[in-house]
């Protein structure tokens, strides 16, 4: 039995920069001696990306069913998708079509185990919509089709930031903040940072959700009804602390003394952490029973085939996708078998 992980890394949306980024962090021929990489996507696209980058790949060996991946080569998932149209620079409905193609495929095959893990280039929101695939981003699908309820996580080697909502309109956001949803989703934060980044006693951080923590009721009252009693009634259970009004809490560095921060809604952590991670940030899927992480940016398309594209953050979520799974089947381990005494 290999003792390789199999990671299966879907091609996203081919008319943004998933061919370019995926393909240059596996451009490496000793990559297939650290992991068996199991790209799902289209052979010609990754043959024209190959060639239009000047790329060296390893070894690659096309094939129908990720059952046959072998290691100690680049294994392409063929979709079995023709006549294909590029546009780069823009999503098409065939584009999102392809996207979602490949990601059902990954998503069965992890189920399968026939891949042990998911990484997952950036697709269109827009262009994926259609009358079977209605969710707004990579996070609800997979809670949909896993049956379970995720919660996003952004992280760099410094920062892990979880989300109370994800994408949802921000005039919706306030009803969204309540003392429930906070003690649940401070429940689900710890036990992916003990179970999948192996920290013991986790300090989580919770951010306000008006400016100064709300100046006690003058600028919002949702930290004094909500906020902090979540806080208060989560203390025996987990180690929280807050509200901490956001600014001043990433400006000063204040981040670095905890090993999570909670945001109450998208773009108050994911401003600041793309600004302070730079091209090294990782999105990763907690809650789930399969680990998926993701580059921190989306398709890119306006530099999509220009051969320009980073490919840092994608690397960053290849090698997180393998330590975030060695660390949760080994915490899984010792939970199943604890020492007798």
């Amino acid at each position: 039995m290999s003792e390789l992980i199999k990671v299966g890394i879907t091609h996203g949306d081919y008319n943004g920069v998933g061919y370019e980024v995926s393909l240059k962090a596996l451009a490496d021929e000793e990559i297939t001696e650290l992991f068996t990489p199991v790209f799902y996507g289209i052979p010609a696209l990754v043959e024209k990306a190959a060639e239009n980058f000047g790329l060296t790949l390893p070894r690659i060996k096309v094939v129908t069913d990720a059952g046959y991946a072998e290691d100690g080569f680049l294994n392409i998932v063929d979709l079995g998708i023709k006549d294909v149209e590029l546009t780069p620079g823009t999503g098409t409905r065939q584009s999102g079509r392809a996207a979602v193609t490949a990601l059902e495929r990954a998503v069965k095959d992890i189920a399968d185990a026939k891949i042990d893990t998911l990484v997952t280039a950036p697709i269109s929101k827009e262009a994926v919509q259609s009358d079977s695939f209605h969710f707004t981003g990579h996070t609800e699908f997979l809670g949909e089709r896993c049956g379970a309820k995720p919660r996003m996580i952004l992280f760099d080697d410094s920062l892990r930031i979880a989300l109370l909502t994800t994408h949802k309109p921000i005039g919706e956001v306030a009803g969204s903040v309540t003392k429930e949803a906070i003690i649940e989703a401070l429940a689900e934060f710890d036990a992916s940072l003990r179970l999948d980044f192996d920290i013991d006693c986790p300090k989580i951080a919770v951010l306000s959700l008006n400016p100064h923590c709300g100046d006690n009721g003058l600028l919002g009252t949702e930290e004094i009804r909500e906020i902090i009693p979540a806080i208060k009634e989560t203390g025996n259970s987990h180690m929280t602390f807050g509200p901490f009004a956001a600014d001043g809490f990433f400006a000063s560095g204040a981040y670095r003394k905890y090993d999570g921060a909670l945001a109450m809604y998208h773009d108050q952590g994911l401003a600041p952490f793309k600004a302070l991670a730079g091209d090294r940030g990782v999105n990763f899927t907690a809650g789930l029973p399969l680990v998926r992480t993701s580059p921190d940016h989306g398709t890119a398309y306006d530099i999509a085939w220009q051969g320009v594209a980073d490919p840092t953050s994608m690397r960053q979520a290849i090698y997180a996708a393998i330590d975030l799974l060695r660390n949760r089947r080994r915490n899984l381990e010792a939970a199943a078998n604890p020492l007798k005494a």
